[in-house]
């Protein structure tokens, strides 16, 4: 993890601790948006230039959360 990403992911992944869906992840500045093709279940959220938090869910629960520059 870059140092310079910690407060952002800070928030980022609290709020997605707290969603029980997608939709609840999309606030302003996060740039939600469902990914295509073969990670077409995946959604992003941008934390800084390209990195993401990118994750899934399985109901209720956000599984698969990854951060990653998957540009």
């Amino acid at each position: 993890m870059q140092a310079k990403h910690a407060d952002r992911l800070r928030l980022i992944l609290g709020r997605l601790n707290a969603s029980t869906s997608a939709a609840d992840m999309n606030l302003p500045g996060l740039y939600l948006h469902q990914l295509t093709g073969d990670r077409k279940e995946t959604w992003s959220v941008r934390v800084s230039g390209n990195w993401r938090v990118t994750f899934r869910f399985n109901g209720v629960l956000a599984e698969v959360v990854d951060y990653d520059d998957y540009h």
